[in-house]
């Protein structure tokens, strides 16, 4: 049975990339860490903008269901329960985009050292490796979360107008 490597430790990687820094003397190395760091961070802003979103549209989508009766989006379920499955669908479909979110936001930069602990240069190309599939896994959560949130959005809002059309005429 192979055994399973661990992961560096953050301590093992700073040293080796000092020491990899301290033998380029381009300083490419730091401008392709901080072209990474840069894509990272403006990836986790935009997770944590479109989750913030998606809790404000889950707050606005559950209105109808839990308003008062005889406010204007209030909901009866035993007389509109379409309108109620409706509004409950575009909240279960925000909350998975929620999800989606989260998810990428708890991706890391996780990776083994398994065979090249004594090499700097091996360690760094892993390390680079390691944020490149981050960011491309956060990436696309970031996209099937936004189109997620686009169809739960949708559905909350035109259910919304079909409560006060109703009530309306």
């Amino acid at each position: 049975m192979p055994r399973r490597a661990q992961t560096m430790s953050t301590r093992t990687l700073l040293r080796a990339y000092q020491r990899l820094q301290r033998e380029d003397k381009s300083g490419s190395l730091a401008q392709d860490l901080d072209l990474l760091q840069a894509k990272d961070l403006d990836l986790s802003v935009r997770l944590g903008a479109l989750l913030a979103f998606d809790a404000l549209l889950v707050t606005v989508a559950t209105n109808p269901i839990v308003a008062s009766p005889g406010a204007p989006l209030s909901l009866d379920a035993p007389t509109q329960p379409i309108a109620v499955a409706l509004i409950t669908l575009s909240v279960i479909i925000l909350s998975i985009a929620a999800y989606l979110c989260v998810r990428a936001i708890m991706i890391g930069e996780e990776f083994s050292d398994a065979g090249i602990e004594d090499n700097p240069q091996a360690i760094i190309q892993r390390m680079f490796a390691a944020y490149c599939a981050s960011v491309d896994a956060q990436r696309k959560l970031l996209t099937q979360a936004s189109r997620v949130t686009i169809a739960g959005g949708s559905l909350a809002g035109l259910t919304s107008m079909w409560i006060m059309a109703n009530k309306i005429f």
